[in-house]
């Protein structure tokens, strides 16, 4: 592995820490306010999806016209501005709205710089290095930033605006290489659009995108059911148990990102359905399930085979943006698709809830609409890269 690698990974690590500590903050906040209705904490997450969504067509095009690691510094900084308003009160709907503005301008050049820096030999282990880190910052942070929110939301308001900081400074000890593609003239969003119809003329990198937005949107779904599910199956009393229940689900993410490289190299992309099909098949047998030893090995089995999918997608569609509209622009268009499958799924489900569904139906119904879903994203995707 590139030496040059490791800047990156210590950067997004404490990037993402500090991305889920605001996010809990911003909870602490809503929760010590008698003022705020009980759709808020769904808001906030829904603005930081809505930036994704939105910056789409402008944010990849950003990422591969300038140096990667300064689009990350700004990005940081730009996430640091959001925590920061939170800090002179403003409306945290907004102020989230910004943090979740910077994280869609950073997604496509985290990404999109490692073909550059670990090549095609590697790319599918810088992958795992990083999905599994980012796991382990998102249960970090979700940990610490709860913890000293509870304490002082001016504390962990501030830590948080220092994170960002280390962690734009820690960026400046990537290589400011930059290859630069042409940009048409024209409009962003039908140039936009244009890469989407350029993108999806190929098997595998229409799986790429397609299946990295399966995995989101059903991650995104089952955490959402978990919390309805748990204290109604497995007679959960409180959220810390709820919470270790999403801590297998995490841990089992990290194993299969760090086993798949061994497993699926980019050359045989089509063996990710293969544990795809078998995510489903665990959450339709979690929907089976009323005790609590058995859920967590079904979470840990279904964050298995999640990890073990969703890194050779990611590494193939890098390297598939890279040698066609640009890697950074890849990643944006698969943000744009994964976080538009978010809200859409979440939104159903919302919707379903309030009329009252049974959330072991829902889990039952996800399960199988992840074995379909998988089914229609691998067709007439070929075995060997060359086909």
């Amino acid at each position: 592995m590139n030496k040059k690698f490791y800047p990156l990974l210590i950067a997004q690590f404490l990037s993402a820490f500090a991305d889920n500590a605001i996010l809990f903050t911003v909870i602490a906040m809503v929760m010590q306010s008698t003022q705020l209705a009980g759709w808020y904490v769904p808001a906030l997450q829904s603005v930081f999806l809505i930036a994704f969504v939105l910056l789409a067509p402008w944010v990849g095009g950003f990422a591969d016209n300038y140096p990667k690691c300064r689009v990350l510094i700004i990005a940081n900084l730009i996430k640091a501005a959001g925590a920061g308003l939170l800090l002179f009160n403003v409306e945290p709907l907004i102020a989230y709205g910004v943090v979740g503005a910077g994280a869609a301008i950073y997604s496509p050049a985290k990404y999109g710089i490692l073909p550059e820096l670990a090549g095609h030999e590697f790319l599918v282990k810088a992958n795992s290095w990083i999905e599994g880190s980012t796991i382990l910052a998102i249960l970090l942070g979700m940990v610490v930033g709860a913890k000293v929110a509870d304490y002082s939301i001016l504390w962990a308001l501030t830590g948080t605006i220092i994170i960002f900081i280390i962690s734009a400074l820690t960026t400046l000890f990537l290589p400011a290489s930059l290859t630069k593609k042409t940009v048409p003239a024209g409009s962003k969003v039908l140039l936009f659009l244009r890469e989407i119809a350029l993108f999806f003329t190929t098997p595998r990198s229409r799986f790429a995108v397609l299946g990295g937005s399966l995995f989101w949107a059903s991650a995104a779904t089952l955490r959402v059911i978990i919390v309805v599910w748990a204290p109604l199956v497995l007679l959960s009393k409180n959220a810390t148990e709820i919470a270790e229940l999403t801590l297998f689900l995490a841990v089992g993410i990290i194993a299969g990102s760090a086993l798949v490289p061994r497993l699926i190299p980019l050359e045989h992309l089509r063996r990710a359905r293969m544990p795809a099909y078998l995510m489903a098949v665990f959450i339709i047998l979690l929907s089976l399930t009323d005790a609590i030893w058995p859920a967590r090995f079904m979470l840990f089995f279904i964050g298995m085979m999640g990890g073990m999918f969703i890194v050779p997608v990611n590494a193939a569609l890098q390297e598939l943006g890279q040698q066609s509209i640009g890697s950074g622009s890849a990643v944006a268009l698969q943000g744009f698709f994964q976080n538009l499958a978010m809200l859409l799924a979440v939104g159903s489900y919302t919707f379903a809830a309030a009329h009252t569904v049974d959330p072991v139906l829902a889990m039952l119904v996800l399960g199988f609409s992840v074995f379909g879903a998988t089914f229609l994203v691998s067709l007439h995707l070929p075995d060997n890269k060359e086909k």
